[in-house]
């Protein structure tokens, strides 16, 4: 039986870090699920994002997924730690769950010079704070400045981030973070979605700045994860097979999921309240 490798997003974000992914890992069988009838997740309640998020595990379990990736900044921030602490021992204790915020607080120092490092992300991850408090963990030295970015995503959804109103939060965003360390010379772009307006970004930035996006950083801790557990390697199917769900309409869900994914894709309807 099939055993593939859980990928899950709130909507399109994700799909970003599932081509890192496939990358690094060709030969392994995924199942990608966007919850894109209740996204986006950034301005939601820790509550709300926890039961939607579980809700989503529990349909990858039924999907006989063993390994979920939750490749959201605002799942991982507001709900991961519950359900690996406190939802997981009730279900299934051989499945894992893993986000995206440890993997990149692991490294994230290692890229400035300064020591001062800026973090761009939704509403819900900047205040959940993860990102300072784990990069404090690995990296006690370094200075977190945080800037939620509460229009990119829905700009990106609705195929307006390469417009002059697009570049108008963008500047005004970015300018608001470096206000804040003059010394910022790295900065983690704390979405999965940022990465579509990466050049946009640059625009506004001193050329000696660092930008970092995740779906790399993320797919290498992949790779070493599975060397370091090869009790779940072994468990994990490898036909090469992708298959990609959505909680909304399809059609527009692939039309929409291409440009995050970078080739054709073609989807299929879920229902994880069931």
């Amino acid at each position: 039986m099939a055993q593939p490798i859980g990928i899950f997003d709130s909507g399109f974000g994700g799909l970003t870090v599932f081509r890192s992914i496939v990358q690094q890992l060709p030969e392994y069988d995924f199942v990608y699920l966007g919850d894109n009838a209740r996204s986006p997740y950034g301005n939601r309640s820790f509550e709300t994002v926890h039961e939607y998020t579980l809700q989503s595990v529990d349909w990858f379990f039924r999907q006989a997924c063993p390994l979920v990736i939750l490749a959201c900044n605002t799942a991982s921030a507001k709900a991961l730690r519950s359900i690996q602490q406190n939802d997981l021992p009730k279900k299934d204790r051989d499945n894992r769950v893993l986000g995206v915020i440890r993997p990149t607080a692991e490294v994230i120092g290692h890229f400035s010079t300064s020591k001062s490092v800026g973090i761009l992300g939704t509403q819900g991850t900047i205040t959940s704070n993860s990102y300072p408090i784990e990069i404090k963990h690995f990296f006690p030295e370094i200075k977190v400045s945080q800037q939620a970015c509460p229009m990119w995503v829905p700009l990106i959804e609705n195929g307006e981030h390469q417009t002059a109103g697009a570049d108008y939060f963008i500047e005004k965003n970015v300018c608001a973070l470096m206000a804040q360390d003059e010394n910022i010379d790295t900065i983690l772009l704390a979405c999965t979605h940022y990465p579509l307006i990466q050049e946009q970004i640059k625009k506004f930035l001193p050329e000696h700045i660092k930008l970092i996006s995740q779906g790399d950083i993320v797919a290498h801790s992949l790779v070493d994860y599975l060397q370091r557990h090869p009790e779940m390697d072994e468990r994990l199917s490898k036909n090469r097979s992708l298959s990609f769900f959505t909680t909304d309409d399809t059609k527009s869900f692939d039309m929409k999921g291409s440009v995050f994914f970078g080739q054709a894709i073609q989807s299929q309807f879920a229902d994880v309240t069931i």
